[in-house]
């Protein structure tokens, strides 16, 4: 992963969004030595929008498994049917 300053970031933004377009590399952006964010193309972005939402479906899917909020398969497909009507 490439690294640049903010400074590079403000004198050269074109040029930057251009290479990231492109290559579909994120860049780091530090500010004083320290990393500040990210700078990722939208389609990368949109991905891991994506995943990130589907992440967090399965943990909500473990816990209710956890703490006993399943039901039995029958009563999925009689709501699934309700659903689908």
């Amino acid at each position: 992963m490439r690294t640049e300053l903010v400074t590079t970031l403000k004198r050269k933004a074109t040029d930057l969004l251009s290479e990231l377009a492109k290559d579909k590399e994120p860049i780091l952006i530090t500010q004083h030595g320290l990393p500040s964010a990210y700078l990722v193309d939208v389609d990368s972005y949109e991905k891991l929008q994506a995943k990130m939402k589907l992440l967090e479906g399965i943990a909500r899917g473990e816990r209710a498994v956890d703490e006993g909020r399943t039901i039995s398969n029958e009563q999925a497909k009689a709501k699934m049917a309700r659903w689908l009507k």
